[in-house]
């Protein structure tokens, strides 16, 4: 389980989002917590409203007054990259491996059109470039109650590949004594994307009955998952949804009030679009509350 957590933060309170995040996980799972600042080459004298911090004496000041706001015992470090750095997201992505950070804890910042936009900057490009599990952290007061971790929803699509979400969720789960709730997506007729858009429009008849054929494998496939996950003593529930598959997930999120979601990234195969590059950003995008992407290896993840 997660046992040290890179915080890049730019100086804004914004960024600073994640503290209550970083400060709950840290307390239940016993992590170390390194509070990171990279000077930006060409930085703008201000960023989301709040002083640009461009020398390392702020930096370090910033980051030890930060400090002092995480729950009292968790360990914590401040790290400085001075060297200015142009591009942002690999800097964030060497440091977790330099520093040995098995978790990246990121405000998603902004909001509507203008926070997805800005997903698809910093955080996507740290989740393309990093290599292990990155949280995405919806923007929010710093003074916001304790987060807690009971509910986690973890969508699956069928894939080995994928599954490997389920091994930290599972973990995060025990560790947080929340229960799981696993969730299939299988698109209606008119959800389709693609060549299979194409085809339900030439064939309708022929395409919904082959799509109630996935929504059977689909409950097949939860089944099996459940059964799989009934040695572990936690609460597990499963649901196949059907429509589009971000509104759905996020739909499922509200409906079960799910603190936490939890996504297996950079799949290419499956059902249509699940995986593809644009729904993970998506659903962070627009998710009320934190979501855990997990990149998964392997032949399927690539296909």
């Amino acid at each position: 389980m997660f046992r040290h957590l890179l915080v890049p933060l730019d100086g804004s309170p914004l960024a600073e989002s994640v503290l209550p995040v970083t400060g709950a996980l840290a307390q239940t799972l016993g992590s170390q917590v390194t509070l990171l600042h990279v000077v930006e080459r060409g930085a703008p004298a201000v960023i989301h409203g709040a002083p640009h911090l461009t020398d390392a004496a702020g930096a370090e000041a910033y980051l030890g007054g930060v400090a002092t706001r995480l729950p009292p015992g968790v360990p914590v470090t401040r790290h400085v990259h001075t060297v200015q750095e142009h591009d942002l997201p690999r800097s964030i992505a060497d440091h977790a491996a330099e520093l040995g950070a098995d978790l990246i804890v990121l405000c998603t910042h902004g909001r509507g059109r203008l926070r997805h936009r800005l997903l698809g900057g910093v955080a996507q490009r740290v989740a393309a470039r990093g290599r292990g599990p990155i949280l995405l952290v919806p923007p929010g007061k710093v003074s916001a109650p304790a987060f807690r971790c009971r509910t986690m929803l973890v969508p699956l699509d069928g894939q080995a590949a994928h599954e490997q979400g389920l091994e930290p969720a599972a973990g995060l789960a025990r560790a947080c004594r929340a229960s799981l709730h696993v969730l299939a997506v299988v698109p209606t007729l008119g959800t389709l994307s693609g060549e299979r858009a194409a085809t339900g429009q030439i064939l309708p008849g022929t395409t919904a009955a082959l799509l109630e054929l996935d929504e059977d494998r689909a409950e097949a496939y939860l089944t099996d998952v459940v059964a799989r996950l009934a040695g572990t003593r936690l609460s597990v529930t499963a649901e196949v949804g059907r429509g589009d598959p971000t509104a759905t997930i996020l739909d499922a999120a509200k409906h079960i009030d799910a603190d936490l979601i939890v996504l297996g990234t950079h799949g290419r195969s499956g059902l249509d679009a699940f995986w593809s590059a644009s729904v993970a950003p998506r659903i962070a995008g627009k998710a009320a509350v934190p979501v855990l992407l997990v990149p998964v290896t392997g032949a399927e993840a690539t296909a």
